[in-house]
């Protein structure tokens, strides 16, 4: 049995060493890589003649992540279109090297040479302000006389579908100015003016979870954190009232689904206990609410700095 285990892994090495075969040569440096900074560097500024001397005549440009199986590709004037247009509606525009990435170029046994890069594209649209930041990895072929005949492109394809929603006016749900949530953030501010924190309290799923102006981004704080916060402020502040500024807004959006959203701004005229200073805070708060009608995220946009003040 050892034996034939043994001539068995034998067997296995010598079937993947077998599997290895070389057809061809993977290279750092490369006139082709050359042609294809040199091109890259002139479609980022906007130079279609200089592109397009680079290009062969049948050139063909593919969206690597497309789903048309019979796509035919771009042709080499809409290419050179495409770089007119990025000049005159796009600016910042950049193309550096993803990481510590690099160019390939790719020289096959039977003569075809392939170039493959990995850059980050960066830009912003001139007329929506939609920025332009997406990994860009793209498969380069030449043809006998060093023209490039093909381009597959690999990025993501969002940014793009950005730029196109953004040039229209669109919605993105209802705004109210009265509702069943705003209704719930004015009872509870106003049962934490009357320091009725069991109701004021309420009104937050168990689960909800809090940030402010003033937290490190990424940092949530839980209900009972919340609880502990204000109790160390209300010891040391009197409320004296909190005072609707304007109106809230609930917004029910499209996008994103889940509950109605309310954002309000409010003034709280407060008292220091230990000298009797009186303040008033500015205070902007957006709440999330889910289907029952419950808070599950608070944001305040709110500087307690100002309580400092001798």
């Amino acid at each position: 049995m050892k034996k034939i285990i043994l001539v068995f892994l034998v067997l296995c090495v010598s079937q993947g060493i077998a599997q290895k075969k070389k057809n061809g040569t993977i290279y750092l440096e490369h006139p082709a890589i050359d042609i294809v900074n040199d091109m890259l560097d002139a479609y980022i500024a906007g130079d279609h003649e200089k592109v397009a001397s680079y290009l062969a005549d049948d050139f063909r440009s593919y969206n690597g992540s497309g789903r048309n199986p019979d796509a035919k590709g771009r042709t080499k004037e809409w290419f050179v279109n495409s770089v007119k247009w990025m000049k005159d509606n796009l600016s910042y525009l950049s193309l550096e090297p993803s990481g510590a990435a690099y160019p390939d170029a790719l020289e096959y046994k039977d003569g075809q040479v392939w170039v493959q890069t990995w850059n980050q594209f960066k830009g912003m649209h001139n007329k929506t302000g939609a920025k332009l930041n997406t990994p860009f990895h793209r498969m380069v072929k030449f043809n006998a006389d060093n023209k490039i005949t093909t381009i597959i492109n690999y990025s993501n394809d969002r940014v793009w579908l950005e730029i196109n929603l953004s040039d229209e006016v669109r919605t993105n749900g209802t705004l109210y100015n009265h509702h069943d949530n705003i209704n719930s953030v004015r009872i509870m501010m106003n049962a934490f003016e009357n320091n009725d924190l069991d109701k004021a309290y309420s009104f937050f799923h168990e689960n909800a979870r809090f940030n402010s102006l003033e937290s490190p981004v990424g940092e949530t704080w839980s209900l009972e954190q919340v609880k502990e916060r204000n109790k160390q402020m209300i010891d040391t502040y009197d409320v004296n009232s909190i005072d609707v500024v304007g109106y809230p807004d609930a917004l029910e959006y499209e996008i994103g689904g889940g509950g109605v959203t309310v954002q309000s701004w409010w003034n709280f005229r407060m008292t220091r206990k230990s000298d009797g200073k009186k303040f008033v805070l500015p205070a902007m708060y957006i709440h999330d609410f889910d289907d029952d009608g419950k808070i599950v995220r608070s944001n305040a946009y709110v500087s307690t700095k100002a309580l400092d003040a001798k």
